[in-house]
């Protein structure tokens, strides 16, 4: 399975937020961190703040924070948020064509392996993939 850049840089947002403990971050400051577009970064915050695991304050004094704390947040939920799931047609009962579908053990296989992949991550909180120390260091490219 791969998951999209959407669910990276909301993992990313979430790490940064926990780095800076009571301490709020901007949109910018994140982006510029990780050198990935504002406007990526704006989506996802986006998508966090709605889901109430971040919130964020306009103004004089904003700006990000974690909502819910670290240990809290279940890494399967957020795969779930962010990602779409159907990886074949027949997972789809709606848009399902293929004239295979009521005799196909593919179905079967693959929603086993999805939930198996799921169970995983279920199983991890944010908490647990931060790093040792709770300063982040920027790994920059080299030109």
């Amino acid at each position: 399975m791969q998951l999209t850049r959407y669910t990276d840089y909301s993992l990313r947002v979430l790490v940064f937020l926990c780095s800076r403990q009571d301490d709020s971050a901007t949109a910018g400051e994140i982006a510029d961190f990780y050198d990935i577009s504002r406007n990526h970064i704006a989506k996802c915050v986006s998508m966090l703040a709605e889901a109430e695991i971040i919130t964020t304050a306009r103004g004089r004094g904003g700006g990000l924070r974690l909502a819910v704390a670290p240990e809290d947040i279940c890494i399967g939920d957020l795969v779930r948020a962010t990602e779409n799931l159907t990886l074949v047609e027949c997972f789809d009962p709606e848009n399902n064509t293929c004239p295979l579908a009521s005799d196909c053990s593919l179905e079967v296989l693959f929603h086993r392996a999805t939930s198996a992949f799921l169970a995983v991550l279920d199983e991890t909180t944010l908490a647990q993939l931060l790093p040792a120390s709770s300063a982040l260091v920027p790994i920059r490219k080299t030109p």
